[in-house]
């Protein structure tokens, strides 16, 4: 195994020098707490979707995860591919069943029997529901994977007593109708969901079923987490209360979530937004001004939050990113986006404490001529996070160059970069994503609280050219990111980055107080 020196010299050596943007430095201090990183950022968002036009007839719940007919099919009618990947990602907790699906559903039409339920139509998505997954599938599901329930309610065409009659079904004791129901289905033991979102998108007035007012909402929603509390006798419940998701170019999405969270806080844990990463043809658009657009949503909401706590001198409310995702039929580009979602989120771990990627199905690839799942790039991306950044966020110093987009897009960095510390382990978990389209970027690792212990252990994920083409099922036995060892010299790391990549690298600290 080459020496560190040694083997950044022949990096240098065999990549030429026009294939080298400036040298870049990261500067890591494990006494440098953010917060720590909260598991629950490792979720998924799951919605019944149907599509049925443009030649197209798909669905995201029945066939890619229920599909009783499947011979991979379990005993409850769910795909063992789906909830294997989900536990080998380790997912913690998964949000129900919507999505705009839940601005107009009944949750009294998915219990009892099955040949009983009723099909509706869905006028979300323009297609007739059968209700073969309704809540007790949906709560097995979660038990299968083992994750927790983050159950949505419907703030559009719902009411109140549908609320509160569906927390009853789910986490009141025998002995009440609903719970009485319950039982009766086969589930004698109260389900004790403990996450409930107070709707879903409901300022997104172009889409929504039942959009509502800021105001109109809030008064729905207190009222509804006042009900909702007294049917669950033996369940402390933690609300999300729905902001914002209709980002248009002035304060509208900002005036909305003053407005939720000053109507809500001390009632609501948390408040939600969703932000889909934006498709472009641009290289640097997609790579550098979508995030910028990310994390200004995220910072504007959390310096709410913050505010609405200091003046009321009250504990914190929290955010949950509990949709997000970048564009779904990509492929290298859309997994260099995911890696940048969790370092903003891991970069925020004081504030961003839940995040639902949009959707389970998702995470893995589907050939559509043989049904058959693969792991894919963006699997493998996400797998590194969920497994290894577990433990304290910390403030990581990044000196690199910047490219623009436009004046109002610029001195964005070429390195994106995240780190986050295992006290237990004495590891120093560091996620970089080299934007750069061309060039490689030499690169510094300092700590300057104890100093590196080797080996360390490199991950990385590539994409061989700048645009992005979905991946594919022949290309399967490519995807795993490659590994190699790294030797520290004393408190520097000294790696290389290549151009268009993702690298994680987990390396020992000794800190002599003990970190």
């Amino acid at each position: 195994m080459k020496t560190a020196p040694l083997r950044l010299t022949a990096l240098l050596f065999l990549t030429p020098l026009s294939a080298l943007a400036g040298p870049a430095t990261i500067t890591i201090d494990v006494d440098h707490v953010i917060d720590a990183v909260d598991p629950r950022i490792y979720g998924v968002f799951m919605e019944p979707i149907g599509i049925h036009r443009g030649g197209r007839n798909f669905h995201t719940l029945y066939g890619p995860v229920y599909d009783p007919k499947s011979p991979l099919a379990d005993a409850f009618g769910f795909r063992r591919d789906i909830i294997a990947a989900a536990r080998e990602l380790r997912i913690t907790q998964m949000r129900w069943p919507g999505g705009n699906f839940t601005a107009a559903y009944d949750w009294r039409d998915g219990i009892g029997p099955k040949d009983q339920r009723p099909k509706r139509f869905d006028p979300a998505w323009g297609v007739v529901e059968s209700n073969q997954v309704g809540t007790d599938e949906w709560v097995e599901l979660n038990r299968e994977i083992g994750s927790e329930n983050v159950a949505c309610i419907n703030a559009g065409t719902g009411t109140l007593d549908l609320a509160r009659t569906w927390v009853e079904y789910c986490n009141a004791p025998a002995g009440s109708y609903w719970a009485d129901r319950r039982v009766a289905d086969g589930h004698p033991e109260p389900y004790g969901i403990k996450y409930w979102d107070l709707g879903n998108e409901v300022d997104g007035a172009p889409w929504i079923m039942g959009h509502k007012t800021a105001d109109d909402y809030v008064k729905f929603a207190v009222e509804a987490a006042k009900l909702m509390s007294h049917s669950s006798p033996d369940t402390k419940l933690h609300f999300i209360a729905c902001g914002s998701s209709w980002y248009q170019d002035n304060l509208d999405w900002v005036n909305w979530n003053w407005t939720v969270i000053q109507g809500l806080y001390g009632i609501a844990d948390y408040l939600s937004i969703h932000r889909y990463w934006g498709d472009a043809k641009d290289y640097y658009v997609f790579l550098g001004q979508h995030d910028v657009d990310l994390e200004q949503a995220i910072d504007i909401t959390a310096g709410q939050l913050k505010a609405i706590a200091a003046v009321r001198k009250g504990p914190p409310m929290y955010l949950s990113v509990d949709e997000w995702a970048p564009p779904f039929m990509g492929g290298y580009l859309s997994t260099l986006a995911v890696a940048e979602y969790f370092n903003a989120f891991i970069r925020r771990a004081d504030v961003v404490k839940m995040t639902n990627y949009t959707l389970l199905t998702s995470l893995l690839g589907r050939d559509p001529q043989t049904d058959q799942t693969y792991k894919t790039p963006l699997f493998y991306a996400f797998q590194l996070f969920s497994t290894h950044c577990r433990g304290a966020a910390l403030e990581t110093l990044v000196d690199c160059d910047t490219f623009a987009t436009s004046e109002h897009y610029a001195h964005i960095p070429y390195l994106d970069v995240s780190s986050v510390y295992n006290r237990e382990a004495k590891q120093v978990v560091i996620n970089v994503v080299n934007r750069h389209k061309d060039d490689a970027i030499a690169t510094d690792i300092r700590s300057v609280a104890g100093t590196f212990t080797g080996p360390a252990t490199v991950s990385q994920i590539q994409a061989p050219g700048a645009d992005n083409q979905p991946y594919t099922f022949e290309a399967r036995d490519s995807y795993a990111p490659k590994t190699e060892s790294v030797s520290p010299d004393g408190a520097v790391l000294h790696y290389v980055f290549p151009a268009r990549s993702f690298t994680q690298i987990v390396v020992g600290v000794d800190h002599p107080a003990g970190g």
